[in-house]
């Protein structure tokens, strides 16, 4: 069986899952005083240091939280509670979960601009400029898309905004690990990540607030996370997340290389079968994903077919089992013909040059069948 499907969720690392079994033995509350809480609250702060630097951001910048999603909920809506109405500015193409707290804001009186991007699926930072009001109080924009691995111009936005003093929010998911992201070059006030998406747990994420930066938390409690995400921290999770950020900060040109090299065999091979066709940029994307249309087949279906041989999906695994076109393809103007007939294709640290040849055989073979 052949594993291509690392944007959905990647595989924990071993020395990840070591350091998440050893901080099972410290099982104090960390907000306790006692020796018990006190080395459970290291392991905290030192994971917090390790995300940090991931990010070149301060250990004081990072608050704990159960994923991307709560993440990206935490930064919108948090920013939003600070006022009682505003303009907000995102893009077509985000993440739902993303789209879906812009949306529930509309519902509420915020004014939410929905950015339109191109045929390659990239939003022109001119789009953002013309978007700024007077009362823009947000502009959230992901760095790189989770269905097609399309990288925006974060940096040519983020000083754009920056120049206006607007904050900035990007969703940071499935570029960590596969691309050197940093606060300082991206110019953003907010953003977000998710571990389960570089070889970390599922159920830990963490958002980066720049420092001085105030938004509300969006659910009550104790004095969690500075006060902003109330729950007893989830030490051995968070432990595993901050090991995960150690390892890619360490390793990150050793695995970008390794996913372009066997991402270039793929895709290579791939465009080389009759009725296959890129989406999304060429050259501005990840260097392990890949978004193609096959002319003939029904992507569901032809997914289902390779299930017990190739895992590969047609595009984000939140939208299992719904019968519609992707909001992405349909966004880049792809007809909801071709955008039904798109798989997703995310190759990881742990391929092989092996075992994307077979996988490029395999696919051909079920294309040639179908088609």
């Amino acid at each position: 069986m052949i594993y291509l499907d690392y944007n959905a969720t990647t595989p924990l690392e071993p020395r990840v899952k070591e350091e998440i079994v050893k901080s099972f033995d410290e099982f104090g509350n960390p907000s306790s005083s006692h020796i018990y809480g006190k080395k459970a609250k290291e392991i905290i702060e030192k994971a917090r240091t390790k995300v940090a630097e991931l990010i070149d951001a301060e250990p004081e910048e990072i608050f704990f939280t159960s994923g991307g999603t709560e993440s990206n909920n935490l930064a919108i809506l948090g920013r939003a509670l600070c006022f009682n109405k505003g303009h907000i500015i995102t893009s077509s193409i985000e993440h739902p979960s993303v789209l879906n707290p812009c949306k529930q804001l509309a519902m509420y009186g915020y004014d939410v601009t929905f950015l339109p991007v191109n045929s390659e699926g990239i939003v022109d930072p001119e789009d953002v400029k013309k978007a700024i009001r007077k009362d823009t109080i947000l502009v959230t924009i992901m760095h790189s898309n989770n269905e097609t691995g399309v990288i925006q111009p974060i940096k040519e936005i983020g000083e754009i905004l920056l120049e206006r003093e607007i904050p900035f929010h990007t969703d940071c998911a499935q570029s960590i690990g596969k691309v050197k992201v940093s606060v300082k070059e991206l110019s953003v006030t907010m953003l977000s990540l998710a571990g389960h998406k570089f070889y970390a747990p599922k159920g830990v994420g963490a958002l980066y607030i720049k420092k001085n930066f105030m938004i509300k938390p969006i659910f009550f409690g104790a004095s969690h996370e500075m006060g902003l995400r109330p729950g007893t921290e989830n030490t051995p999770y968070i432990a595993g997340l901050g090991k995960a950020s150690e390892i890619i900060s360490q390793e990150l040109y050793k695995i970008k290389e390794h996913l372009k090299n066997v991402t270039e065999i793929l895709l290579k091979g791939l465009l080389e079968i009759p009725h296959v066709k890129l989406n999304g940029a060429k050259f501005q994307r990840l260097p392990n994903t890949i978004n193609i249309s096959i002319k003939g087949i029904v992507a569901d279906e032809f997914v289902e077919r390779l299930s017990d041989r190739v895992a590969i999906s047609t595009g984000s695994a939140c939208h299992a089992g719904i019968k519609k076109p992707s909001h992405v393809l349909l966004a880049m103007g792809i007809s909801p013909d071709e955008a039904f007939s798109s798989i997703r294709i995310s190759t990881g640290r742990f391929t092989t040059i092996d075992e994307v040849k077979e996988a490029i055989e395999i696919i051909k073979k079920e294309i040639n069948y179908i088609v």
